[in-house]
């Protein structure tokens, strides 16, 4: 479906920003760590699965899921081995999100390898000439392939883990590619009832551009850990993101109000509120058996996209699990706006079993 017709005397300015204004539209601040219009390569801190998606989108402790390793290298381990997983997101206005992951232990003395693929497509748009008539269509979209290895550090229980990613991004006739790297380390004591780990995302630079104006990637700082309660089936899990950036919250000239002098006095945002935003939250009951069911809270998203005197409901995350012997069905809903919502699917496949 086409979506907007675009002079040519303005293409060069927005091509170069179309990719991040939709996401900001669209998607509305689903990585709440980039301010629109300052990075590229934004879709790199999507959430890259259904359960990530449904435990607030930023879990880094998920040492059994095949996705997890896109997020944080540290999780690839053993247990992965022979996993596959595709996974799809419907987003709006046509723009949809395509990941997938797999894991081979080549030995014991090599390990396991991790290989990724995120893809996302913008759709199709209609282009014209300055006097409006219509010279075609053409595509937008942006993709990363990514291989990533762990390594236990001897008699500890502390994993460190890295990937390497290739970056390709196409708006019409311009692209742009780029090289990053993630850099994980994880604890994860088999024994102990929680899991700590700390991750640098997305450590690179753009090689080729658009045009010839060179603009920094979405680089991220996140620490994180999960625990669970003895005989309780529940895991609860908890991340601080993008720690590479006190300063998340933007003063909203609606909230400013006037004093008698008519003085505008600006709403800024407090200490917490500014602390909060760096939280993510998320829980999941029954983890380990054939039926799960988790929840997850963004408070990032839930003050970016509040409405005043309207309840949203932005930044929750609902979804379930579902293990049937060689394959595991994961769904998510996310809740952007009262009128916006994207839904999840993962599959996950134990070709070994």
């Amino acid at each position: 479906m086409s979506k907007r017709i675009i002079p040519n005397r303005v293409k060069s300015v927005i091509f170069k920003h179309l990719k991040l204004s939709l996401l900001i539209v669209l998607v509305s601040l689903n990585v709440s760590a980039q301010v629109g219009g300052e990075q590229v390569y934004t879709f790199l801190n999507f959430p890259t699965s259904a359960r990530q998606t449904a435990l607030g989108g930023s879990v880094l402790t998920l040492t059994d899921d095949v996705n997890q390793p896109l997020w944080n290298p540290s999780a690839i381990n053993e247990d992965l081995d022979s996993k596959m997983s595709v996974n799809y997101v419907n987003y709006l206005a046509e723009i949809n999100f395509f990941s997938a992951s797999y894991a081979y232990n080549v030995d014991r003395h090599i390990g396991t390898i991790h290989t990724g693929l995120t893809y996302l497509n913008y759709g199709s748009f209609i282009a014209a000439d300055e006097s409006g008539n219509e010279t075609g269509t053409f595509n937008a979209f942006d993709m990363a392939f990514s291989v990533g290895y762990a390594y236990q550090i001897p008699r500890t229980s502390f994993y460190i883990g890295a990937n390497a990613k290739i970056i390709n991004s196409v708006i019409e006739k311009y692209s742009s590619f780029g090289l990053a790297a993630d850099v994980g380390i994880m604890y994860h004591n088999y024994d102990k009832p929680y899991r700590f780990s700390a991750v640098i995302r997305n450590a690179g630079a753009q090689i080729t551009n658009y045009t010839d104006v060179q603009e920094p990637i979405p680089f991220q700082i996140l620490v994180g850990g999960s625990f669970q309660p003895e005989h309780v089936p529940i895991r609860i899990y908890g991340t601080l993101d993008n720690l590479q950036r006190w300063n998340l919250a933007q003063t909203n000239p609606s909230d400013s109000t006037s004093d008698f002098e008519g003085n505008v006095l600006e709403n800024n945002p407090s200490f917490l509120n500014n602390l909060m935003r760096h939280v993510v939250v998320g829980a999941e009951l029954f983890p380990d058996k054939g039926f799960s069911l988790r929840t997850g809270f963004n408070f990032q998203r839930a003050q970016e996209l509040s409405l005043k005197n309207i309840r949203t409901f932005a930044g929750l995350n609902f979804g379930f699990g579902l293990k049937m012997k060689r394959f595991k069905l994961n769904y998510a809903f996310s809740k952007y706006h009262p009128v916006a919502d994207t839904h999840s699917f993962s599959l996950e496949i134990y070709l070994n079993q």
